[in-house]
């Protein structure tokens, strides 16, 4: 059997993308509870309570410094044996890519709120509108457009760092690939530059038009400015 073939060998091909399929799943709802979750932590990191943004940069400069692979290892082999609770691969891929996310969104939120010029809460206030009702119909719809292309720039970074997963035995497309070349290592020892590169090109039509949307998404916000 050539090297090349191996991909198109049975069923190769379509393992690979029920991997790819996987890597997806894992991402779309990290990223969704991130969205969630990161929005209100990034309003409380607004607030001028210093015990509310003291906590809210510990949590932040913690996911910073904390590499995912050691957080993933820390959840699915620390925490779910110190607490007795039998956690999936792919749920605790979830809860630590939630977990790094929610602190990512939460400080572009900061961010975007903290970029809105003064006068838009005076104008807001001078039209009588209540504080809460300033939020939600002027600065947040500001906010959110400002948000959204460093959100999606995140989401591209999300799913390469799901690659990790395969680590802790999720059969994403990086674990689906190393069986497919530990399963034909002795009919095809060089099959290994063609499989990884199969993956490339998987995760290369996942991330490439991502991409390209935070790009667009960028400069339509800077035409508007």
């Amino acid at each position: 059997m050539g090297d090349l073939a191996v991909l198109l060998d049975g069923n190769n091909l379509s393992r690979l993308l029920v991997g790819l399929w996987v890597v997806a799943r894992v991402a779309l709802s990290s990223m969704a509870l991130s969205v969630i979750i990161g929005l209100p932590v990034g309003m409380v990191m607004t607030l001028k309570n210093p015990i509310c943004r003291a906590a809210c940069r510990v949590y932040l400069e913690i996911v910073r410094v904390m590499p995912q692979l050691v957080l993933l290892f820390l959840v699915y082999f620390g925490l779910t044996h110190a607490s007795g609770v039998n956690l999936s691969g792919e749920t605790t891929a979830v809860i630590v890519f939630m977990f790094w996310g929610a602190a990512e969104i939460g400080d572009l939120t900061r961010g975007a709120l903290s970029s809105i010029p003064s006068h838009q809460y005076e104008s807001g206030q001078a039209l009588g509108l209540s504080k809460n009702s300033l939020y939600l119909s002027v600065i947040l719809p500001q906010a959110i457009r400002r948000l959204v292309p460093p959100a999606v720039n995140l989401a591209t970074r999300m799913i390469k760092t799901t690659s990790l997963i395969a680590l802790i035995g999720v059969a994403d497309v990086m674990k689906v690939a190393q069986q497919i070349i530990e399963g034909n290592r002795y009919l095809a020892p060089k099959a290994a530059l063609w499989v990884y590169g199969g993956v490339f090109v998987l995760y290369f039509l996942v991330c490439w038009p991502v991409s390209k949307l935070a790009q667009m998404l960028e400069r339509r916000r800077a035409a508007d400015v």
